[in-house]
């Protein structure tokens, strides 16, 4: 794991704008070493502390998948049927992007915050258009569990946090937008 942090961290140097560039791909590694990891080297460069991987989130959030691809688009999970959870889904097309680009989109996000409180925290009116990044990064959130659900056509990653992020009223630290 402690290579896998290093190569991306290596690879964020670089200095490239999109951070779907950044983070490299490593595909020798499990899935889940990979997501966690995508999460954790943003993380790192806005000074929160690194998520743990937790299982009982990843089982839950797989449990998501088949709903998805029967509704072919993206639609949250009730908040009754995730307490104390909050969750970032993403789709694209199956087995053109990876790990790393998938959570990439969400911290693609960033470019959009603009300083304020919590909702009212993007550039363009739409607090739903930084809701993945800001939960990606919530200082408060200390656990992730990821899966990624294929149907024929369509890959589904579903991520849940714990505790859950993105609550209102709170500002957004200003390391969120260097």
């Amino acid at each position: 794991m402690l290579s896998l942090l290093a190569a991306i961290a290596m690879a964020t140097s670089a200095g490239s704008a999109s951070p779907t560039l950044r983070l490299q791909p490593q595909p020798g590694l499990p899935v889940e070493q990979r997501l966690l990891a995508a999460h954790n080297v943003e993380r790192s460069r806005v000074g929160a502390a690194p998520l743990a991987w937790d299982p009982a989130l990843a089982a839950s959030a797989a449990s998501y998948g088949p709903a998805l691809a029967l509704l072919g688009r993206l639609v949250h999970s009730p908040r009754a049927s995730r307490p104390g959870q909050r969750e970032n889904l993403w789709m694209g097309s199956r087995g053109v992007y990876s790990p790393e680009q998938m959570v990439g989109r969400w911290i693609d996000e960033r470019a959009l915050l603009r300083p304020g409180i919590y909702p009212a925290v993007s550039s363009t009116g739409q607090w739903e258009d930084v809701s993945h990044y800001t939960q990606v990064v919530w200082p408060s959130t200390t656990r992730v569990g990821c899966a990624v659900y294929s149907s024929i056509a369509t890959d589904y990653l579903i991520c849940r946090y714990s505790p859950p992020g993105n609550k209102d009223g709170l500002p957004i630290p200003t390391a969120w937008l260097r």
